[in-house]
């Protein structure tokens, strides 16, 4: 059979995708992260592959504050093995950032800034998720 007779994968149903760069964050735990998205930012999960038979999960789509992330757990044996998260932080820019806050923190995140006006005329803080990932809230004074 070539390409044009050999027949297709049954089609996935995906969600529609928001705003136009994507987070796509490799965790240990994608299906937790997302629970855990969920009670903390108010994430809305849209679709999930099923975890394997070693608990992990190739792709979760979620919306937060209305844009997509998209998780995933590491696959050593493809090439990706688990990593801590490093060197970037993922800025929700929110209209209520006390409210925001608190619901992180009562789901368990840490507090690695606390919110504090900055001179870029907002109010910003920061929270580390139990998966390593740093969340930066931002309030523009006045809104």
């Amino acid at each position: 059979m070539n390409a044009m007779t050999e027949p297709r994968p049954a089609a996935v149903e995906t969600a529609e995708v928001k705003e136009g760069m994507i987070a796509y964050l490799q965790v240990n735990g994608a299906m937790k992260a997302a629970e855990f998205y969920q009670r903390a930012l108010g994430a809305k999960l849209l679709f999930a592959l099923p975890v394997d038979d070693k608990g992990r999960t190739m792709h979760v789509h979620l919306h937060i504050n209305g844009s997509s992330v998209m998780l995933c757990d590491g696959c050593p044996e493809s090439g990706h093995p688990p990593q801590q998260p490093q060197g970037f932080n993922l800025l929700l820019d929110v209209d209520n950032i006390d409210a925001w806050w608190q619901r992180a923190v009562d789901a368990g995140a840490e507090v690695v800034m606390p919110v504090a006006e900055m001179f870029w005329g907002a109010r910003y803080g920061q929270v580390r998720d139990p998966f390593g990932v740093i969340w930066a809230l931002n309030q523009r004074i006045g809104s």
